[in-house]
């Protein structure tokens, strides 16, 4: 498999959404063959480790939150998950609070240029289902945003999202007939039942093929892909789920258990 193409972004603008999620928006001439309609795609930034002669780099993988034209060019949304992160070291996908991309983040300023790779592939919820459940913790708040955007506008079901605190409620656009369910949790990944406790209390509709997406820290993740699959016996046409970080792991720790994981779980 060849590996994605690398290209140099520029940051173009940087704030807060809200206390604990911080937006870059990147763009610049590396924009100008970037695949278009990339939004939840995922790229991997790339930090080059200090005093190492060989050049290599960290990667960092986020999701891509927005994507559109304006007048000065093509331009991206990356979300950074600020405090809370508990593992202290780089983690994954918009959640590494203390490693090199959130101080990447909270440090660069208009003008700063960073390498990226990708994009990579889109993970969707399946638009033809009969009815939705999207869940996910504040790592994953970009994908199920987009995921609830590009829903069908008669699409009816429930979404569980995690936030580390009120103040981190985003205002969402979503069909009519999907109910978001916000989940307030101040330790994420330490209390690591909290998102599927409240998912097992969902209604569960009788009629109708449902599809689930789902992405949050490794040990809920393991514990909602045991509901679903062996509680309420979805298959894998039906569930898509993965976990994007492991309390006190760095991301290619992570990686490496996520692995061995999706081999045991086949």
């Amino acid at each position: 498999m060849s590996k994605p193409s690398t290209r140099d972004l520029t940051v173009i603008r940087k704030g807060y959404v809200t206390p604990n999620m911080l937006r870059v928006t990147l763009g610049g001439d590396g924009m100008k063959d970037f695949p278009d309609d990339q939004e939840s795609a995922y790229v991997k930034l790339m930090f080059p480790i200090e005093g190492d002669d060989k050049g290599r780099v960290l990667r960092r993988t986020y999701t891509v939150r927005h994507d559109r034209v304006t007048d000065q060019g093509r331009e991206i949304d990356i979300d950074f998950v600020m405090h809370g992160a508990g593992n202290g070291d780089d983690g994954v996908d918009d959640h590494d609070h203390g490693g090199p991309a959130s101080n990447w983040a909270v440090n660069c300023k208009p003008g700063d240029v960073i390498t990226i790779g990708g994009p990579g592939p889109k993970k969707l919820v399946d638009p033809t289902a009969d009815w939705f459940l999207i869940v996910g913790d504040m790592t994953a708040l970009p994908a199920v945003s987009v995921n609830l955007e590009t829903l069908p506008g008669d699409a009816r079901g429930y979404a569980v999202i995690e936030v580390r605190s009120e103040a981190d409620m985003q205002d969402l656009k979503k069909p009519d007939n999907i109910t978001i369910e916000w989940v307030i949790n101040p330790r994420p990944g330490a209390q690591n039942t909290v998102l599927s406790d409240v998912v097992k209390r969902i209604p569960w509709h009788a009629d109708g093929r449902l599809s689930v997406w789902a992405a949050c820290e490794f040990t809920s993740m393991r514990e909602l892909r045991s509901y679903f699959r062996e509680e309420r016996g979805l298959g894998k046409d039906d569930l898509y789920i993965s976990s994007y970080w492991k309390l006190g792991m760095n991301e290619d720790t992570h990686k490496v258990i996520k692995s061995e994981d999706a081999k045991t779980a086949a």
